[in-house]
């Protein structure tokens, strides 16, 4: 078939996402008997579209994938959202405009339900399949769906049974915009402006200075430390302080982790201002005095200040210290904050009843567990490892919003002893459900109160292996690896202490084994100013936009320039590369399918020049497919693109237009080699782009090699050894190197390509290229060739 003068990638990449999904060439194999290379995907948050990071690290993902379904692997490769919790809660607020704390429960779970599937996850998919992510769309999960709850559900009673769950009044991360706990993996650090206060408080008519960057914590104030070692302030051990503004009294302690260095190195404790006040309170037990209201207001303790939020507290406090004479000095300093990292708000540290899941005494077998996996690129377990050893909570899993996965809990109204739901009855709500009891075990009580919390996202989230196996059970594939870690798992380095750290966990409190075998992390692509792409800092770069105007393989040729796990700007001169690529990979494709159409392999004797490109070519494979062993894409693309532009489109095509125009004059055997050369560099070229470029690819395969369905079910190039011929790779290199002499000799005297010339090589040179002679002719339009002392170009 002859193919189009110039492609036209719409109408091709239609074609082929219509027919790959209606063939189902990505489909996975339930009774296969090939080997199973398995994927737990992350399942993206769900945000309306997808965006540059989705593209990024999906299409990475998919290089993997495809090479290995070339290489004979039937490939597990699902597609799911994350739709749970928070972060759908914010994006149904935002787009619908409600609030869902003034909105019915039941009505405002209704309407996120119905929008997460008739509108995002449908935009989300058909962006998905523009890019060309090679996923079974078959095998599909939303971590809100039915199968979801349930298996989170079932989780959350396990880890219960096994004694790795509680429920307690304890300090916990609040956000006040939110209104919700979080979890010590949900901050994130940022840099604010503020001030360190130097504030009077009074011991035994003295003055006694404190610092703090917090005075609207006075109210909550319960005592005041200082290391034992300073020897300034050895006098005032037991000995009351007066809180300015506030005149009341709280003990002077000693306390060796108090930082003489810093500020007046006196320290107020303050319930809860940071993880050393929980510290102190725990360790002294000291009472506990919340000044905060879950809103972010100021509670009654804080006085004439209730009802002001924390910032205008903050002022309104500092004014009237200053008024007062109680405030010394002030040092403006910047300072990193503990915020929300999906709403920017500070957190504040407040007293309520929590869900935990007990981790903290498992620090050395977190360590183990971590190493028990293949990171790629393996220093980013530097992060997992460092994220181990900080590790000062236990895991916060219940969060006070009306739409995620409910707790399978109910409680009893009397002793509130906690009541769980039975397995074969889940998922239930309990809001909604019947509890399973007619009365309390422990003290016979009729009545019962049903959990009103949700479970945080990353606890369904990090059952995805369970709920990607779940997904196929009952089925011969399914027994081959219900016991087995998947393959691999492919993250953002972003989310190696959220997400892959609590599967690792979930994994081994579990089922006492690893997720994945291997751990391949992606890095950020980032905006053209080097910074993470934000639509603040305006500098979002839209994939749809790109996606329309150039297609779908120059965007994901521009996803394979970073090495894995490396942060990029975003590089647009790779976009320009990318569509350079597709374009001469038509045009040569092309070229060489025209002098293909009566080709046969069928006894081809090759020529020397021949033989010297397909070594370095066979070369060629082998490096490349060494280094999509290693997950190295990018170096992948690079290695094989220089062949292809340098090697083959430059030079090759050139030199063998003679024999391929004029077998009359060169020989009809002459002419086959080349067509065999032609056809085997084409076709395996193809074949090595075939995982980055899958459109353009499958286009020039399916119109002219092969008699395969798809060349994403073709063979991967295999290395052979028969092609392996130094001696002709040697012929080949200074072939190049004579053409690339009587190129810029024409181009240092101004001449066309095309001028004829009488062509000087040395005695070796001559004897080396005997056989290839003719082409070096043709190829140089030289009239004659002479033996001279050194290569030298003479003019007509």
């Amino acid at each position: 078939m002859a193919l189009a003068k110039k492609y036209n990638f719409k109408d091709v990449e239609e074609k082929w996402m219509k027919h790959w999904e209606e063939s189902g060439i990505y489909k996975f194999q339930l009774d296969s008997k090939k080997k199973i290379y398995s994927l737990d995907i992350p399942p993206p948050t769900i945000s309306g579209k997808l965006h540059m990071g989705h593209v990024f690290g999906d299409s990475q993902q998919d290089f993997f994938v495809r090479f290995k379904r070339m290489n004979g692997y039937n490939v597990l490769n699902p597609f799911g959202t994350d739709n749970n919790g928070l972060p759908t809660l914010r994006l149904i607020e935002k787009e619908k405009k409600v609030d869902s704390k003034s909105m019915d429960r039941v009505k405002f779970i209704e309407l996120c339900n119905k929008t997460i599937k008739e509108e995002f996850i449908p935009m989300f998919l058909e962006d998905a399949k523009r890019l060309g992510l090679s996923a079974d769309w078959n095998l599909f999960y939303s971590t809100i769906d039915e199968r979801s709850r349930r298996i989170s559900q079932e989780s959350f009673i396990d880890l219960y049974k096994k004694g790795r769950e509680y429920r307690t009044e304890s300090p916990s991360l609040w956000c006040t915009e939110c209104q919700t706990t979080i979890a010590q993996v949900e901050l994130e650090d940022k840099e604010f402006s503020s001030y360190f206060n130097d504030i009077k408080f009074e011991v035994s008519g003295k003055e006694l200075i404190v610092a703090t960057t917090r005075p609207e914590l006075l109210p909550a104030c319960v005592a005041i430390f200082y290391n034992p070692l300073d020897n300034r302030y050895k006098d005032l051990k037991g000995k009351l302080a007066k809180v300015p503004l506030f005149d009341f009294e709280v003990p002077i302690m000693e306390d060796p982790s108090v930082d003489i260095e810093k500020g007046t190195g006196i320290v107020m404790c303050c319930t809860f201002g940071d993880q050393a006040d929980m510290e102190w309170q725990k360790k002294y037990r000291l009472p506990i005095k919340n000044a905060v209201e879950k809103d972010g207001t100021m509670s009654s303790l804080a006085e004439k200040y209730s009802g002001l939020k924390v910032l205008e507290a903050r002022k309104k406090i500092i004014e009237d210290l200053k008024a007062n004479n109680l405030l010394i000095e002030q040092k403006k300093i910047n300072h990193a904050v503990n915020t929300h990292e999906r709403c920017g708000t500070p957190v504040e540290i407040m007293t309520s009843k929590q869900w935990f899941i007990k981790y903290l005494d498992l620090k050395k077998d977190m360590i183990k567990w971590g190493n028990e996996v293949q990171w790629h690129p393996a220093y980013m377990k530097n992060r997992y490892d460092n994220w181990v050893e900080g590790l000062q909570w236990d895991w916060c899993i219940s969060r006070q919003i009306p739409f995620g996965i409910p707790f399978p809990v109910w409680y009893c109204e009397e002793c509130d002893e906690p009541v769980l739901a039975e397995l074969d009855s889940l998922p239930v709500d309990p809001l909604v459900d019947k509890v399973p009891l007619d009365k309390c075990k422990k003290c016979g009580c009729t009545e019962f109160i049903p959990e009103k919390d949700i479970m945080n996202t990353w606890a369904t989230s990090a059952l995805t292996p369970t709920i990607v196996k779940d997904l196929i059970k009952g089925t011969p594939a399914y027994e081959k690896i219900k016991n087995k870690p998947f393959s691999i798992r492919r993250s953002g380095h972003d989310i190696i202490t959220f997400w892959n750290f609590n599967t690792i966990v979930k994994s081994n409190l579990h089922y006492n084994k690893k997720p994945w075998e291997k751990l391949l992390i992606n890095g950020w692509i980032l905006g053209k100013d080097g910074k993470k792409m934000s639509k603040s800092k305006g500098n979002v770069i839209s994939p749809q936009k790109t996606l329309e105007e150039l297609g779908a393989d120059p965007l994901r040729y521009l996803s394979a320039s970073a090495r894995t796990g490396d942060d990029v700007s975003f590089p647009e001169q790779e976009l320009t590369n990318g569509k350079k690529l597709v374009n001469k990979l038509w045009n040569a494709s092309k070229f060489s399918l025209m002098h293909l159409e009566d080709f046969t392999d069928s006894k081809v004797k090759l020529e020397a020049i021949d033989c010297g490109i397909l070594s370095k070519f066979n070369s060629i494979i082998k490096e490349v497919s060494d280094l999509y062993e290693g997950y190295e894409a990018s170096k992948a693309k690079r290695i094989s693109e220089m062949f292809f532009w340098s090697e083959f489109c430059d030079n090759y095509l050139e030199i063998a237009k003679d024999r391929l125009y004029n077998p009359d004059i060169r020989g009809a055997d002459s002419r086959k080699s080349a067509q065999y050369t032609l056809n085997y560099i084409v076709l395996n070229t193809l074949k090595l782009f075939a995982p980055l470029m899958p459109f353009i690819t499958e286009e020039l395969y399916v119109n002219g090699f092969e008699n395969s369905e798809s060349i994403h079910l073709s063979s991967w190039p295999k290395y052979s050894k028969s092609l392996k011929d130094e001696s002709n790779e040697k012929v080949w290199d200074r072939f190049v190197e004579v053409i690339s002499f009587v190129r810029q000799e024409k181009s240092k005297q101004g001449k066309s390509l095309k001028e004829e010339i009488i062509l000087v090589l040395s005695k070796t040179d001559k004897e080396l290229l005997l056989e290839s002679l003719d082409d070096l002719m043709a190829v140089t339009k030289s009239k004659e060739i002479l033996i001279g002392k050194e290569l030298e170009v003479k003019w007509m």
